[in-house]
């Protein structure tokens, strides 16, 4: 398998993981404060992630 194949998919699966966890973080309002440094913080890591992670697969070649 191509390795850059397989670390694409990591980093898509842990980044949206971490855009369902600050996703999670907005709609959880059971204490009623909002800390907006981690809901950014979870967001664009996660986003900078998947994009990065679709990226990589995208760009490698199928070698066999």
């Amino acid at each position: 398998m191509n390795i850059k194949r397989i670390f694409g998919a990591i980093l898509t699966i842990v980044g949206a993981f971490g855009l369902a966890y600050a996703l999670v973080l907005f709609v959880d309002t059971s204490n009623g404060t909002q800390d907006g440094n981690v809901l950014v913080m979870y967001g664009v890591v996660g986003a900078l992630f998947l994009t990065a992670g679709i990226s990589f697969i995208r760009i490698s070649r199928n070698e066999a």
